[in-house]
C-alpha cells in the first residue's frame, strides 16, 4: 500500500500538467492499493469546488462515487465516506447556505470516532447554518 498527497491526486484527476499527471498516474496505477486519507479527500473536494475549478454538487458526487468505487483506492473508513456522501447528496440549502462535502464528512467522522471510543456523539457544533440538517449537528 502507498499513500498519496492531495497534489498527486489532483494532478491524476485533472491532467492539467502532463509531466506531473504522468508521474501521478504511473505511481497510482503501478501500486496494488493507494490510500486516500480523509484529509486528502477533503482537500481535493475543497480545491475542486473552489473558485478555480468550480465543480458543482452533481459533478462532485459523481467524482466521489467514482473514487470510492475504484478498487485501486482504499480509505480510512469507506462506510463513513459513503454516509457523508449520502448526507451531502440529500442536503438542501438552509437560509441560502449549501452544505459542503467536508462538513458532511466531519460529522460522519465524528460519529465514527465516537463509536470507536465506545461513546455516542451527542453534538457536532458549527457556526455553519447548513450543517443543522445533519444528525447531532448544533449551531453555535
Amino acid at each position: 500500500m502507498i499513500a498519496i498527497d492531495t497534489n498527486v491526486l489532483l494532478r491524476y484527476l485533472l491532467a492539467d500538467d502532463t509531466v506531473q499527471h504522468n508521474k501521478a498516474a504511473f505511481t497510482i496505477k503501478s501500486s496494488q492499493s493507494v490510500l486516500i486519507t480523509d484529509i486528502v479527500l477533503v482537500e481535493t473536494i475543497w480545491t475542486l469546488t473552489g473558485q478555480r475549478y468550480k465543480l458543482d454538487k452533481q459533478a462532485t458526487c459523481e467524482l466521489l462515487r467514482s473514487l470510492i468505487g475504484d478498487s485501486l483506492f482504499i480509505y480510512e473508513d469507506v462506510n463513513t465516506i459513503w454516509s457523508a456522501l449520502q448526507d451531502y447528496e440529500e442536503a438542501s440549502a438552509v437560509r441560502g447556505k449549501k452544505l459542503d462535502f467536508p462538513d458532511a464528512l466531519i460529522n460522519q467522522k465524528a460519529k465514527y470516532v465516537a463509536r470507536l471510543k465506545g461513546k455516542k456523539l451527542t453534538a457536532f457544533y458549527s457556526f455553519d447554518k447548513a450543517v443543522e440538517q445533519l444528525s447531532a449537528a448544533k449551531i453555535l
